[in-house]
């Protein structure tokens, strides 16, 4: 009776472990993620982006990344290893100045070196260091 009860509890902790064989980077995919946090400007986060949030989504077919920086859209390639992830020159924006905070915003992409999740947030990291915390807006 012991060992049939040991066996049927190490086939469905096995089982569990098959079933979330998913990574870690899947999770980026098929969501808006909008900002919440970024480290850095002496501004209050809502004085930098009182209106509208930044927000990036992540094609995982095409390796770009594209989204607003509250102000104008933006697109990039984007490059994925494990937990490290670096983003290109973003490309042709729309070109309206809504008060120079959508700068910050697309100059701290470029320091971005890895990523990580802490429940429903998104991490972007340099070192270890979270300079930009995203929540899913998508449902």
């Amino acid at each position: 009776m012991k060992a049939s009860i040991i066996l049927f509890f190490s086939a469905l902790i096995l089982a569990e472990s098959c079933s979330s064989s998913k990574s870690t980077s899947d999770a980026l995919f098929g969501k808006t993620w909008e900002l919440e946090y970024i480290t850095g400007p002496r501004i209050a986060f809502e004085g930098l982006f009182p209106d509208k949030k930044p927000q990036i989504s992540f094609d995982q077919e095409s390796g770009i990344v594209s989204g607003t920086d509250s102000c104008n859209g933006y697109r990039t390639d984007y490059s994925l290893t494990e937990s490290s992830i670096s983003f290109g020159e973003p490309g042709p924006t729309t070109m309206m100045f809504c008060g120079g905070s959508e700068r910050q915003f697309l100059e701290m992409m470029k320091k971005i070196d890895g990523y990580s999740f802490e429940e429903d947030k998104l991490n972007l990291l340099m070192g270890d260091i979270v300079m930009m915390r995203f929540k899913s807006v998508t449902p």
